[in-house]
This record gives structure tokens, C-alpha cells and sequence, in this order.
């Protein structure tokens, strides 16, 4: 079985995917960190291929304030191909305005799905 690193995977999805306003750099780190047939699934949406879940991202991005950012809340832990990350995102140095976990399943050492999930909101 082929060794993956969940947490540095994860982490930089978070951070150079999420988190990223600017497509080109976007587009970038999705064709290294994820695999071309890639699918992504969010509560809204289902995506495939780089290309669509860079726009997937833009499109969300787009409804959220400059400042926010999506950040890592501990490490990654995955086995057997499949990966899981808790998250939060909102301003720097606020509180969150979301929390959720991503599950990923890789594929030769890369993400081949990524499924999101969003925390409820606390009543």
C-alpha cells in the first residue's frame, strides 16, 4: 500500500485551494494536489475534473467576504486511502463563521474525491 501523507495533502487544500482568490495559482495547486478525473461534492454542487473545481471554488469564494480564509482545526488522519480534515473559516483572528470536515479518497497519492461537510449552525 502506497504511503500518503493525509495531513500535508489535506492542509494544503485547505490553504492553496480554499483559500485561494486567485484562480491561475488556484488551478495550479488543484492539478498537483488532485487527480485530473477528480470529483468534487458539496452540500450544493457535484463537480468534475480541475478545471470545474477551480470554478466550483471561484463561485464560492465569491460569496464570502476578502478576508476570509479556510484553516486546518488539527491534523489531517486518513488510512487506507481515505483522508479526513476538520476545518474553520472566516476572518483572520475572528471566529469562525463555518466549521466543517472534508473526506477525501486518494489515488496514487493524490485526491480523487473530496467530499464536504458543513457543521450546522449552532441554534
Amino acid at each position: 500500500m502506497e504511503s500518503i501523507d493525509y495531513n500535508m495533502l489535506m492542509q494544503a487544500n485547505a490553504a492553496r485551494v480554499f483559500s485561494e482568490r486567485d484562480p491561475p495559482r488556484r488551478l495550479a495547486a488543484i492539478r498537483e494536489l488532485y487527480t485530473a478525473d477528480a470529483v468534487l461534492t458539496e452540500p450544493e454542487a457535484v463537480v468534475v475534473g480541475q478545471a470545474a473545481i477551480c470554478d466550483a471554488v471561484s463561485e464560492l469564494l465569491s460569496k464570502l467576504p476578502p478576508t476570509f480564509a479556510f484553516a486546518a482545526v488539527g491534523a489531517a488522519v486518513g488510512h487506507h486511502g481515505v483522508g479526513r480534515l476538520l476545518w474553520k473559516a472566516g476572518p483572520p483572528n475572528g471566529p469562525p463563521a463555518v466549521t466543517g470536515m472534508d473526506i477525501a479518497h486518494f489515488k496514487d497519492g493524490r485526491i480523487h474525491a473530496l467530499y464536504v461537510f458543513l457543521d450546522p449552525e449552532a441554534p
